[in-house]
């Protein structure tokens, strides 16, 4: 069926998206009926057939649990199974319109939308409904993300709809995952999908710049603000003019160097070092960290402010460990990566090198899984990989530290893993203290408190 033949029913309790609706769509669809009050959706279910319903997750007047939109829903899939349903979100509750899908929802749109993009959806779930295709919009996601980005978990598909979903808008997107797990991959697809897409795509790594440098670098400076500056310099922030500006490690900045940030976001200006003139920027904030986000939002570490504004949607990413067979998945990607690379032919895995690998923690994640296939491709004999093919990095390996005695207590394992961290990176402050995933700050007064 094409939408121009549907007959659509909308509802939800803003009056002035039921008029932003009605005005939309009165062109592109048969007839359309608006209804503000969703307890008289089931006699307009008796009284009238429906092709599509376009139905809002939230109502204010209703059952006042979050799960309005859930509940709505299962009440039309009593009713009329064989309605495509498309869900209206806010940013806020994109992981409860994931959980919509999985309940039968053809599709969700997150306001407020482009109106190219919303009739685009509801097209395709009328076509959906015509096919009889009840599969829901995860559906081929890891074709659509390429080659970098993969996975059939259910984790990774709930992942892929959100970059889907929040990427045509710019709403500001805090990633958030261990190291190695790919959050900047993450980013990247999230700018290769929005509509700047054609524009920079800048990252920073602003958890490794000194705070002589975080201004500079961000910002830029003009010629003579400090010894080196002999000529202007633009900063990331401009170079990212038009398109995405990706902060990665956005949480081990210093709480100074939160401030100048804030500064920046509200203001949308920047003004480089050694002059007083604001320059307007236009960018797409993306921030990164390996941080929990309870253990950030401690404001003795971080602004909670700040993280409101980097935070308008986050998107977690789980650890290897947690993705299951995602492993196997990746490590055939590897392996035939690196064949190419290295002019070998493509190895497969054997079982007991399957098992293998499924039964490893991987706590380096992704990135450890990546460099113990390419070591894999390289050293192997054979055509198939066997376990003692697969070597995992003693980088990764839990270290042991000081012998502690029977009346250690937490003081004392902080100060021995402090300690090991600062010898693994040669006493460099700054790798140590992202290592730990404290600001150097915290860890000068570690440093103090122990007598390190």
């Amino acid at each position: 069926m094409q939408l121009k033949k549907a007959s659509v029913l909308v509802v939800d309790d803003d009056t002035d998206v039921l008029t932003a609706v009605r005005l939309l769509l009165r062109p592109h669809v048969r007839d359309i009926v608006a209804e503000k009050n969703p307890d008289l959706l089931p006699g307009l279910l008796r009284q009238q057939s429906f092709d599509l319903i376009l139905l809002d997750m939230n109502f204010k007047s209703a059952l006042n649990t979050g799960n309005e939109g859930l509940y709505w829903l299962r009440k039309i899939k009593e009713l009329k199974p064989e309605v495509a349903v498309v869900m209206i979100t806010a940013y806020g509750d994109i992981d409860l319109a994931i959980r919509s899908l999985k309940e039968g929802a053809a599709d969700f749109v997150v306001k407020p939308w482009h109106n190219e993009k919303l009739l685009t959806v509801l097209a395709d779930a009328v076509g959906k409904k015509s096919k009889g295709d009840a599969s829901s919009a995860a559906k081929n996601t890891t074709e659509i993300f390429g080659t970098e980005l993969l996975g059939e978990s259910e984790a990774m598909q709930d992942i892929f709809l959100k970059i889907k979903k929040v990427a045509p808008t710019d709403a500001n997107i805090l990633i958030l995952g261990e190291n190695g797990t790919g959050k900047e991959l993450v980013a990247k697809a999230i700018h290769q999908y929005s509509l700047r897409a054609s524009r920079p795509f800048v990252k920073v790594d602003v958890g490794a710049l000194t705070e002589s440098l975080f201004e500079s670098e961000l910002f830029g400076h003009k010629k003579g603000a400090f010894t080196d500056a002999r000529e202007d310099r633009p900063g990331r922030f401009e170079a990212a003019s038009g398109g995405t500006i990706f902060l990665d490690e956005i949480g081990n900045i210093s709480l100074h160097q939160q401030a100048k940030l804030l500064s920046v976001l509200q203001n949308r200006q920047i003004i480089r070092l050694g002059t007083n003139d604001p320059i307007p920027i236009d960018v797409r904030l993306l921030c990164a960290t390996n941080v929990p986000l309870p253990e950030l939002a401690n404001e003795s570490r971080f602004r909670k402010d700040l993280i409101y504004r980097i935070n308008t949607v986050e998107i977690t990413i789980p650890p290897l460990r947690k993705r299951g067979k995602d492993i196997l998945l990746l490590a055939n990607h590897f392996a035939a990566v690196y064949a190419d690379k290295y002019m070998k032919p493509v190895p497969e895995l054997s079982k007991a090198a399957q098992e293998k690998l499924l039964q490893y923690h991987f706590p380096g994640n992704v990135r450890e899984l990546q460099y113990a296939m390419e070591r894999a491709v390289i050293m192997a004999d054979g055509p198939v990989l066997q376990p003692d093919d697969i070597l995992f990095s003693p980088i990764e390996a839990a270290p042991v530290a000081e012998k502690l005695t029977e009346e250690s207590n937490l003081e004392e394992l902080e100060r021995a893993t402090i300690n090991r961290v600062l010898q693994k990176h040669g006493g460099n402050l700054t790798r140590a203290s992202k290592e730990l995933g404290i600001t150097r700050t915290s860890l000068y007064r570690r440093l103090g408190k122990y007598g390190l």
